[in-house]
């Protein structure tokens, strides 16, 4: 596992280490890793919903639903 060190100000450093003595992690670097997972975990999150947005997009435009027509469809089905 590689090492980095980063700067916090001071009321940071002092939240992540009550957040490590809270129990919910077993140190500063657990912390520091859940929060990195949790980015990464939103980031893929965004480029997914942007993906669907851009096929949604790409689909050309849209037509207008008729609910009384597909629920008739249905249940002639």
């Amino acid at each position: 596992m590689a090492t980095m060190n980063i700067s916090l100000p001071d009321q940071m450093k002092a939240f992540a280490e009550s957040q490590a003595q809270s129990g919910r992690y077993a140190n500063v670097s657990d912390y520091v890793r859940d929060l990195l997972r949790k980015d990464q975990q939103r980031l893929e999150a965004v480029v997914e919903v942007q993906d669907l947005v851009d096929q949604a997009i790409a689909s050309g435009e849209a037509e207008l639903f008729d609910m009384s027509s597909f629920i008739a469809e249905q249940k002639a089905k």
